[in-house]
């Protein structure tokens, strides 16, 4: 080996520390408090029915009113549908919702589920198209 092969050598590896070292640095401590502070807030025909905390732990919320029945279920700070009696059972397309302005509609029963962070959590732009 010359040189400018130890050089080289030295500079790459300097280089991918400069990408490794602050991510390890860096580790969100802060995690469950930062998934803590997630909610979902559920609202029927416009009216806010229920706001509950996103928790690892599982749980379940009833959601009966006149237009419906709907189960929803939270684990993993996320939330998602398990059971609803409507006739299309569109809203189990949704899927698991655990991003801050992640919805699940359910036009039937007029329910719609938002899952609110802290404020400028998932306000990226996901895409741009001319």
């Amino acid at each position: 080996m010359k040189r400018g092969d130890i050089i080289l050598i030295g500079i790459v590896i300097a280089i991918a520390l400069a990408f490794i070292v602050p991510r390890w640095l860096n580790e969100d401590t802060s995690e469950t408090n930062h998934e803590e502070a997630r909610v979902a807030k559920i609202t029927v025909d416009g009216k806010l029915f229920k706001t509950v905390s996103l928790t690892k732990e599982e749980q379940t919320v009833e959601v009966n009113t006149e237009f419906g029945s709907n189960t929803l279920k939270i684990h993993d700070y996320g939330i998602e549908m398990h059971d609803a009696d409507c006739k299309d059972k569109v809203c189990f397309t949704f899927g698991f919702v655990d991003r801050n302005g992640g919805t699940i509609i359910c036009l039937p029963h007029r329910l719609m589920v938002e899952v609110e962070g802290p404020s400028g959590e998932g306000d990226d732009v996901d895409v741009i198209v001319k």
